[in-house]
């Protein structure tokens, strides 16, 4: 945590982009736990909140952008290569593959929120060559949502903002099952009704 209080304290604004782009191509950063801070921080009257939230949003934008272009331009055999130093590590990747098959761009906005799967997903889109149209409009919805859920969630808790790391270690097992079956009940309803639609017309 030392080392994110000093991009904080020293570079203020900058360091929330800062870290958070190294956070999303996949260094070992804990962004959970950095916007929760930045969310204390904005409590302590340290930072603005809507400041804070722009440059969150800057920050999660430009590095998943990152990602999605090496996607591109490297495929496969880059994630496969240095995915290990960025701790992304094989299994993590064949899980995420095969969910990214399944549920396609709509993991762009849930894997926000799944430690480990929003490293891959971006790299996954730009591999299987999604329009940047597609990608921006997934991503860049699912990172308003994940900055502004972690950082309003560091301002109300306060002095209390450590809890947060402790239950995302404790319990990150039990949302990420909890957000797939959200995604998977919202994904067969809307199927329903497109095919209840076709079949009428």
């Amino acid at each position: 945590m030392g080392h994110l209080n000093y991009l904080i304290e020293h570079f203020g604004y900058l360091g929330i982009i800062m870290a958070l782009i190294g956070g999303i191509i996949g260094l070992p950063i804990p962004d959970e736990v950095l916007l929760t801070y930045v969310g204390y921080t904005v409590f302590a009257g340290k930072l603005a909140y809507l400041p804070s939230l722009f440059c969150a949003f800057i920050g999660a934008c430009s590095g998943i952008t990152l990602s999605f272009i090496l996607g591109v331009k490297l495929g496969i055999p880059f994630l496969h290569k240095f995915g290990p130093k960025l701790h992304i590590s094989e299994a993590r990747i064949d899980r995420t593959r095969k969910l990214f098959n399944k549920f396609g761009p709509f993991l762009l906005i849930i894997g926000f929120f799944i430690p480990g799967v929003r490293h891959i997903t971006a790299y996954l889109a730009g591999i299987n060559r999604y329009s940047y149209k597609k990608f921006a409009l997934f991503a860049y919805s699912g990172a308003v949502i994940w900055c502004f859920t972690f950082i309003t969630l560091g301002r109300v808790l306060g002095g209390n903002w450590v809890i947060v790391g402790t239950y995302l270690s404790r319990y990150s097992t039990y949302l990420i099952l909890l957000l797939l079956l959200g995604f998977i009940i919202i994904y067969s309803y809307r199927r329903k009704r497109r095919i209840v639609k076709n079949a009428s017309s």
